[in-house]
């Protein structure tokens, strides 16, 4: 177990600097904005894929709500330093040392799930009424799940993290053009190395064995990896876990696990089939989209120019980030994406070099079947600039 002294030393080497700070760029997250206070009976999750910038997020609050950085202690659970300690015991051991006065405090505890026993420890915390604020991070969607989420039901707010947008991206690169954007991807540290492919194959791996093979105790890592290519390479397609289980010749159970482990880890999104009925949903593949194309790029070999299908990814994180659902819909044609705004239904089409006949066609069928439809929304390389200025950073 670590000593009080030396969680003292790894708590100043990950507490807020300014300095600290200004080295890193800032994120571009409206949900901050929203947010008036930091208050002692909420817990703030702060979920995303790893190293997609969720601890710089952490740094800047503490300017963006004039924290006092003496009262606030950094950690992350991550340091090699605190692998023989990672249990609810270290947690008490934080509260304790850190300075011992009656005024309030904030915590912010970065990748908190590699600690045993803290959810009953941070409810514990919360049942305790003290004045302490508790931040906490993850890399899994499943962060807060069954008997903690229902513990602190009204108690908690969710923040999603992704890697840069374009407008993050056009302040971190030395490249401003939207096909620099889709080619590099967002991952903040790819643009202060000289080896950024090399990185993000690095990111890929890591997620992997980390946040994938770990959670699912699968035995082979090449499957996985074999299996992560394999849902890149089918981006914005209907992909059926049927073909998947054929092309791996692992079990329709296993596959389904496996791929439900990548979207927990935030390194594959999932886009249903648009149907009221659960059952028709269920019954029909899912498209999925990776997180960033900088990754992509840096971990397929055949890459393929398919800007269309790049285009595509740019739109549904957008949307994904501002809707709690994105769907897509197919009849004798198809609609890239539908979401919901109220009662209305508003439909998407994605197209690189602009709108055919055939997106017209798809939008009628589907309003030909749905009530409530809004007007059509066509996204193309001539207006997705406008597009994401419109739809950036809105918090669900």
């Amino acid at each position: 177990m670590v000593s009080e002294i030396e969680l003292k030393t790894v708590l100043s080497e990950w507490s807020y600097s300014s300095e600290k700070v200004k080295k890193l760029i800032p994120r571009n997250l409206e949900s901050s904005k929203l947010i008036k206070s930091l208050e002692p009976d909420l817990v703030w999750v702060i979920q995303g894929v790893r190293r997609c910038g969720k601890s710089t997020l952490l740094y800047q609050w503490v300017d963006h709500f004039q924290l006092n950085p003496q009262r606030c202690y950094f950690i992350n659970f991550e340091d090699p330093r605190l692998i023989d300690s990672l249990d609810f015991h270290l947690l008490d051991l934080i509260i304790k040392v850190s300075e011992p006065t009656f005024e309030a405090k904030y915590f912010f505890l970065d990748e908190i799930q590699n600690v045993l026993g803290w959810e009953k420890w941070l409810h514990s915390q919360i049942e305790k009424k003290s004045n302490h604020h508790f931040i906490i991070t993850g890399s899994n969607a499943t962060l807060l799940s069954g008997k903690l989420s229902s513990a602190l039901t009204g108690r908690h707010r969710n923040i999603e993290v992704y890697p840069f947008n374009y407008s993050e991206f056009k302040l971190a690169s030395t490249e401003h053009s939207f096909e620099s954007f889709i080619n590099l991807g967002g991952f903040p540290k790819t643009f202060f190395t000289q080896d950024p492919v090399g990185l993000l194959r690095d990111y890929f791996q890591d997620i992997v064995e980390k946040d994938i093979r770990k959670n699912t105790k699968a035995r082979s890592n090449i499957t996985l990896q074999y299996l992560g290519k394999c849902l890149f390479e089918s981006t914005g397609s209907e992909t059926s876990l049927r073909k998947l289980s054929n092309i791996l010749e692992i079990s329709i159970n296993t596959i389904k696990l496996y791929v439900e482990a990548f979207c927990n880890s935030y390194l594959i999104l999932e886009c249903p089939y648009f149907a009221y009925s659960e059952r028709k949903q269920l019954v029909r593949s899912k498209k999925y989209y990776p997180i960033d194309l900088g990754m992509v790029n840096a971990v397929l070999l055949n890459k393929g120019q398919d800007l269309g299908k790049k285009l595509e990814t740019v739109v549904f994180l957008a949307l994904k980030k501002k809707y709690k659902s994105v769907y897509y819909w197919r009849g004798k044609g198809e609609v890239d994406f539908i979401v919901q705004e109220g009662s209305e239904l508003i439909p998407f089409q994605v197209s690189w070099d602009g709108a055919k006949e055939r997106h017209l066609k798809a939008y009628e069928e589907f309003r030909s079947e749905f009530k409530k439809v809004g007007e059509l929304v066509f996204v193309t390389r001539s207006n997705i600039e406008e597009f994401l200025e419109a739809e950036v950073g809105v918090s669900r």
